[in-house]
Parts: structure tokens; C-alpha cells; sequence
């Protein structure tokens, strides 16, 4: 069984990264949980993501300390999302902050820096992807949920291969897209395996 958990803020695509895990998990034959907790995601309030593979699921939901790999879509919301982290889990983060609303009219200076030292000092395996670097390689900022999901697969944290992962965005995703998302997915997986190798 994976328990996988996606965190971010509303129009970062996390819906629809969980449906592709799903996707992809469900083709290998896997049996599939998901479920969403959305509050005022239109609103770039939080978003979490709940997505379960493997044998006699009876729940959607993933319980505290249960969680084999958190996608932390923006840092703080990894932060918040930590208690679900189980021991010897997988944080995968994007580098990128988003400033909440709560600090726009508080005039602060968030830029996420201090979210990825407290990841860095409370798990053991931790990935941070460099999202800006593949916005520039892929030419959009729209890519980053694949981008995370090209970690998640290279991490082999999600049970599925990057070849899985490819045929499902090939099948699911909209024509004009899926090269770009091909793109996107390959560059992310490249960050993990540098990091591996270096």
C-alpha cells in the first residue's frame, strides 16, 4: 500500500496531479482511493489531495504518520501538511513560495526560505525542486504539478515509472498539452536523478 498526500494552494493543479497518480496506478492493476479537501481554493486558500493504491483500502483518507510521500506544491503548505508524514517518508517540495493572502496585508517578507530549513532539520529524505529552473526550460509557469509528479515517480515513491506516468498524460491530458507536459515531467524527474548522483 502507498499513501500518497498532495498539498498547495488552489489553481496549482493539484486535482488533477492526484488524478493522474491515480491514473497511472490504476493501469498497473492497483486498487485506487482519492479524495479532496478543497475550503476556499478558488480563493488560493489550502488544498490537500489524498490518493491511496494497494490492496483492501476501506478509506479515501490518509491518517496522521501514514503518509509515504507528501508533494508540498508551494513550502508552508509542506509544513502544514508534516503530520501526516510517516517515519521514514518522502517530503518532495517546490522551491517556489507563494505568498498567502494573511501576509500580503501584513506587509512580510515570505519567501519560503524558513519552510525549507524546518523540512530540512525534521525529515530524513527530503527532495526540493528547483520549479523555477523547469519553468524556464518548458517555457510556463503551468507545468509545475507534472514537474512535481516527475519527482515524485523518480523518487520511486509512487510505485509507478516514469514510462507509466508518460502513457497516462499521453491518454488523459489534451493534445495541445501533452508534449509540454512530457517536457515537464522529464525535467523534474532530472532534478531527483542529479540529486541521487551528485
Amino acid at each position: 500500500m502507498i499513501n500518497c498526500l498532495l498539498a498547495g494552494v488552489g489553481g496549482q493543479g493539484i486535482v488533477l496531479a492526484s488524478k493522474l497518480i491515480a491514473y497511472a496506478a490504476m493501469s498497473k492493476g492497483l486498487i485506487v482511493r482519492t479524495a479532496e479537501t478543497i475550503g476556499m481554493a478558488q480563493r488560493g486558500g489550502c488544498v490537500m489531495s489524498h490518493v491511496r493504491m494497494g490492496e483492501a483500502l476501506h478509506s479515501p483518507m490518509i491518517s496522521l504518520k501514514s503518509a509515504h510521500i507528501v508533494i508540498g506544491f508551494e513550502p508552508a503548505e509542506a509544513v502544514r501538511c508534516l503530520s501526516y508524514l510517516r517515519e521514514g517518508g518522502t517530503v518532495i517540495v517546490s522551491r517556489k513560495a507563494i505568498k498567502p493572502v494573511t501576509d500580503s496585508l501584513s506587509n512580510t517578507d515570505y519567501d519560503g526560505d524558513e519552510m525549507l530549513k524546518y523540512l530540512g532539520s525534521h525529515v530524513n529524505s527530503l527532495i526540493i525542486v528547483d520549479t523555477e529552473a523547469v519553468f524556464a526550460e518548458c517555457g510556463s509557469e503551468k507545468v509545475l504539478n507534472i514537474a512535481l509528479l516527475g519527482a515524485a515517480v523518480a523518487s520511486c515513491g509512487l510505485g509507478v515509472s516514469l514510462k507509466d506516468m508518460e502513457k497516462t498524460i499521453a491518454e488523459k491530458l489534451p493534445q495541445d498539452f501533452i508534449e509540454m507536459n512530457l517536457k515537464a515531467l522529464r525535467a523534474g524527474a532530472k532534478t531527483v536523478l542529479k540529486e541521487s548522483i551528485g
